[in-house]
């Protein structure tokens, strides 16, 4: 079995880099970010989160402005996010009242664990029932699904399912991101391998093909905007971002299943700001929070507010919805799997 390819050329990163994109890229898991508008004596909420700066720093605004409540954020990606958390408990006291990150798993363990409090947001019942714990210990607040992108100057007939990906013709010609500092690919691939229709059998195809395997989501858009890979796994928020700015990229999702995250949400039993922290939550699955989404071009985890521009309804999406336990107790061995077929 041929590995895929874990470094991208100095050229091909260069021509990458030119496209960059601050407010939508997912930076690696080394670049961490702290912000914050607390005030002397006002009331602090601390959030540690995978979401990219710009959008997390425009929920804070619009949370602050609503409810006076100032947040800290630190923001790093959920590998770097885990470790953190996880040198803090042996410590005795994680840092942050809320955790808003890429995958339920992470939030199921945690649960396990007895790390976070239960808490059933005000408008529950106004939101999609797949994101919902049902034991109320965290919620989804956006459904991002993960699609096939592809360059539409390189190519004309794009894949239109996750088994396309494994036909030779695309030796060399996909990216897609690190499982081990992703949270949406560490899910994605546990939910690819324990879907019958593909299973190992289609990674190690897929693997055949050589992928590149980027540092994250971001850099996996600005590969196949660029056209250095032209077909692309990532997450489907990104294209219609890269899109809009007039980069020659599309998506499709894929007929044969589409696996998403829901960037869920929920408070830590070590919280201090208890309070600020369940409004923090409220605000996020609320209207205006959702409608915020939106305008951040991600698909809501509620009805009444819309999509974005060019994005499909969740009823037109063959949308794959896992046993949550199931896929918590075989992600980390999927991961391994995947790094089997990359070593």
């Amino acid at each position: 079995m041929k590995s895929l390819s874990r470094l991208v050329s100095a050229a091909a990163l260069g021509t990458v880099a030119a496209l960059t994109l601050a407010a939508c890229s997912e930076p690696a898991a080394s670049e961490t970010e702290q912000t914050g508008t607390a005030a002397s004596g006002s009331q602090t909420l601390t959030v540690y989160t995978s979401e990219p700066q710009a959008k997390i720093d425009a929920l804070v605004a619009a949370f602050t402005e609503e409810t006076g409540i100032d947040v800290d954020v630190f923001r790093a990606g959920t590998g770097d996010l885990t470790a953190r958390i996880e040198a803090e408990r042996t410590t005795g006291t994680i840092g942050a009242d809320v955790l808003l990150a890429a995958d339920a798993p992470t939030f199921e363990s945690y649960k396990a664990d007895g790390l976070l409090q239960q808490y059933t947001p005000a408008d529950v019942e106004a939101l999609n029932p797949d994101v919902v714990d049902p034991d109320g210990y965290y919620v989804g607040t956006r459904i991002i699904p993960t699609v096939i992108a592809y360059n539409t100057a390189a190519v004309d007939s794009p894949p239109t399912a996750w088994k396309d990906l494994a036909d030779p013709k695309y030796l060399g010609k996909i990216t897609l991101p690190n499982p081990d500092v992703s949270g949406a690919a560490a899910f994605n691939t546990a939910v690819w391998l324990s879907t019958p229709e593909l299973g190992e059998n289609w990674l190690a195809a897929l693997a055949a093909n050589e992928p590149v395997v980027a540092e994250s989501n971001g850099p996996v858009g600005q590969a196949v905007a660029a056209g250095t890979q032209p077909v692309g796994i990532v997450v489907d928020y990104l294209v219609r971002e890269l899109a809009a700015k007039g980069s020659p990229i599309a998506l499709t999702y894929p007929t044969d299943g589409v696996p998403y995250i829901s960037q869920p949400a929920g408070i830590f039993t070590d919280s201090d700001s208890t309070e600020a922290a369940r409004k923090f939550v409220d605000f996020l699955v609320s209207k205006q929070g959702q409608e915020l989404a939106v305008e951040q071009q991600y698909l809501p985890v509620r009805g009444d507010v819309g999509t974005p521009d060019g994005a499909p309804a969740l009823s037109e999406l063959a949308l794959l919805t896992p046993d949550l336990q199931e896929i918590t107790r075989i992600q980390d061995e999927a991961v391994r799997k995947f790094n089997g077929l990359v070593g």
